[in-house]
């Protein structure tokens, strides 16, 4: 007689499957990439990101941006796919930089710089006078842990921004923004959902 087994099968939780986004306009468009799931990370929706690109049509062709707070990389990959000059894209979670460089890979995309690094730690150590001057900056930190102060505030101490660079802040609606620095004039604002999103003009600070 056979023997029983009265052990039940083990159910191991199944590991978390990678989301994806889609590329909504330029030289790849319609392309899906792959995102680690990793809990906080929450990309641009595609309506936010549509109307973003909206704002910034004039302006992306031959620009040069920094990703800060990459995460799935979207708004970095429109901005190439849409003919920016090049993209650095800065993040800490190492998964993250694995994952942009296989996209970035499968793209064949020369003009991307990946830094896998904290944003702040990474802007701290920029060196005034000695940077790249970036055109255009994509700054979506992750919400109410008192970020976006502190990063923005670093972008013009170490002269990372080119004269009239464009800077796009996605936060929490909630957000008072009374850190930033005083040289941004409010150019685009809208509001989806929870989240408030905002395109900032830079005026040369004076001297």
């Amino acid at each position: 007689m056979p023997r029983r087994n009265n052990h039940r099968p083990r159910h191991t939780a199944p590991a978390a499957e990678p989301s994806s986004i889609r590329i909504i306009g330029g030289e790849w468009r319609g392309r899906k990439l792959d995102f680690p799931a990793i809990e906080g990370l929450r990309p641009t929706p595609d309506r936010v990101r549509e109307t973003l690109f909206n704002w910034l049509q004039a302006y992306v062709p031959g620009a040069r941006c920094l990703d800060l707070f990459s995460g799935s990389g979207a708004l970095g990959l429109e901005a190439l796919s849409r003919g920016a000059a090049s993209v650095t894209f800065i993040d800490r979670a190492p998964e993250v930089i694995s994952q942009l460089r296989s996209n970035l890979n499968r793209l064949k995309a020369q003009n991307a710089e990946l830094i896998g690094r904290s944003a702040p730690e990474w802007l701290e150590q920029r060196l005034p006078d000695e940077e790249v001057r970036y055109d255009l900056v994509f700054l979506d930190p992750p919400f109410r842990q008192g970020l976006a102060g502190p990063v923005c505030t670093l972008l013009e101490q170490r002269q990372l921004l080119a004269d009239e660079a464009l800077i796009y802040l996605e936060t929490e609606k909630e957000l008072a923004l009374d850190q930033l620095p005083a040289n941004w004039q409010l150019y685009r604002e809208k509001q989806a959902g929870q989240v408030a999103y905002r395109l900032f003009l830079r005026q040369p600070a004076e001297q």
